[in-house]
């Protein structure tokens, strides 16, 4: 579980930096708007010639990070990590109380259970509005991270209580 948590958190920061590069593309589109009546001046002032010198530098430093960002292949890492996630993360959704249920003939519900389907519920809300985000609505990438956001507060508040179930089969399992 230790483990998925820092998938998890690699998720979130490839998907904020596949978001940056986004936003550095219209940033610098932006920019180039604001530069464009500035260049066809042919006689400009020294305040205009300031102004341009200063946002051909602005577009310089982030087409150099758009492109240092463009070489990670992030939207890639993104997907994969987050779909590796959601497969792992419900095949042990559903095999934690598998096992319990198979060993004690019971299950215990209680806050680490009903946080590990809170994680999944929302990982799979998550991943549902990707097709959506792919085109562009904006609505989808907002909703995405929330659920995201939320589903990493659920897990990072679960694995102490996880530990702590661990230390008490261990305590109780002959062989340790």
């Amino acid at each position: 579980m230790g483990t998925m948590f820092v998938v998890s958190l690699g998720a979130a920061y490839t998907g904020s930096q596949w978001r940056r590069l986004r936003e550095v593309g219209q940033s610098i589109l932006t920019l180039k708007a604001e530069l464009k009546p500035i260049a066809e001046t042919l006689e400009r002032t020294s305040t205009q010639n300031a102004t341009k010198i200063e946002l051909e530098g602005k577009i310089a430093a982030l087409t150099a990070t758009r492109t240092s960002l463009a070489s990670q292949n992030l939207r890639d890492t993104h997907w994969a990590m987050g779909s590796v996630l959601l497969g792992i993360g419900t095949s042990f959704a559903i095999e934690g109380p598998v096992n319990t249920y198979m060993r004690t003939g019971k299950l215990f519900p209680g806050p680490h259970l009903y946080a590990g389907a809170g994680c999944i519920a929302l990982w799979s809300l998550a991943a549902a509005l990707t097709p959506q985000m792919q085109k562009g609505n904006d609505a989808a990438r907002t909703g995405h991270i929330a659920f995201n956001t939320l589903g990493l507060g659920l897990f990072a508040w679960q694995l102490p209580t996880g530990f702590e179930i661990l230390t008490n089969v261990w305590n109780k399992v002959p062989w340790v």
